[in-house]
C-alpha cells in the first residue's frame, strides 16, 4: 500500500527576513476542551463512555464470536481467557480520562458491540487520536461502525473545534490501514520501530484528518450513512470513498 507523502518543503510558505520559511500564523487560537464523558448519538448507535457494569457482558460476548481471537492480533492487550480477565482489563485499563475509552452501543438492540477511545487528547495544540478501536464480528463492515467513527469525529471538529484528528496502527495491520483510507484519513508514513507490542517489534502507520478536510469528509459521511444509500437488503449503493471522490 502506497501513498503520496506530504512534504511542506514542496509548498510555498511564508518568510522570515532571513528567508527561510515558517508555518502558516494560527491566529486568535484558544486551546480546546477535553472531550466530555457524554454520550454521542446518532441514528443506528450511540458512542457512550465505558461502563464495566453496563458494558462488560455485551462486549464479552460480542467478542466471544471471534473464535479464533484474529482481531486480538495487532490489540496490545488480549484475547482475555474468561469474563473475570476481561472484567479486570476494563477496570484497571479504560476508566481513565487518556485514553478516554467508549462503547458503542447498537441503538435496536441496545448491546455493546465494541468499544473505541480517544487518546494522546492535547488540547493545548488541538490534536487528539482515535485508537484502541476494537469492533466485534457483528459490528465489522456495517453502517454502525462507520456511524460511530463518524460520531466520533464530529465531536472532534464541530464540537471541540480541534486541528487534527489522528489514527494510529501497527503497519501490518492491512483492514487497519485500509479502514483508515476509507474514512478519509490521509497517510502519512511509516515510524519504524516505534514500539514493542507482545514481545514484538511494532512499526506504526501514521493517518490523520485535518479541519480543514473535515467539510468534505462530513458531507461524504452523511451522504453515505442517508438511508436512501441503502437497497432493501441494505446494501450500500456508492461507497463512502466514491462518494468523497465525487465531490
Amino acid at each position: 500500500m502506497t501513498a503520496d507523502i506530504y512534504d511542506p518543503l514542496e509548498h510555498d510558505f511564508p518568510r522570515n527576513d532571513l528567508g527561510q520559511p515558517l508555518g502558516q500564523p494560527v491566529p486568535d487560537w484558544q486551546p480546546r476542551l477535553a472531550p466530555p464523558r457524554e454520550p454521542m448519538v446518532g441514528r443506528l448507535c450511540r458512542v457512550e463512555p465505558l461502563d464495566p457494569a453496563r458494558h462488560g457482558d455485551d462486549l464479552f460476548a460480542a467478542y466471544s464470536a471471534d473464535r479464533e481471537g484474529r482481531n486480538w492480533t495487532y490489540m496490545p492487550y488480549g484475547p482475555f481467557a474468561s469474563r473475570k480477565a476481561f472484567g479486570d482489563w476494563l477496570e484497571k485499563s479504560c476508566l481513565g480520562a487518556d485514553p478516554l475509552f467508549h462503547a458503542v452501543v447498537a441503538n435496536a438492540s441496545g448491546k455493546a458491540l465494541g468499544m473505541a477511545s480517544y487518546l494522546r487528547i492535547d488540547p493545548p495544540v488541538g490534536v487528539i487520536e482515535v485508537g484502541h478501536i476494537h469492533f466485534s464480528p457483528a459490528l465489522q463492515g456495517t453502517p454502525l461502525s462507520t456511524e460511530a467513527m463518524y460520531l466520533m469525529m464530529a465531536r472532534v471538529f464541530d464540537q471541540l473545534g480541534y486541528r487534527r484528528y489522528e489514527w494510529k496502527c501497527n503497519a501490518l495491520n492491512l483492514a487497519s490501514r485500509r479502514a483508515a483510507l476509507r474514512l478519509g484519513f490521509s497517510f502519512e508514513g511509516i515510524f519504524r520501530q516505534a514500539t514493542i507490542v507482545k514481545g514484538r517489534n511494532r512499526d506504526t502507520a501514521w493517518f490523520s484528518l485535518l479541519d480543514s478536510e473535515w467539510p468534505e469528509a462530513k458531507a461524504a459521511f452523511e451522504a453515505w450513512l442517508d438511508p436512501a444509500n441503502f437497497d432493501a437488503e441494505g446494501r450500500q449503493k456508492r461507497g463512502l470513498a466514491e462518494i468523497r471522490a465525487a465531490g
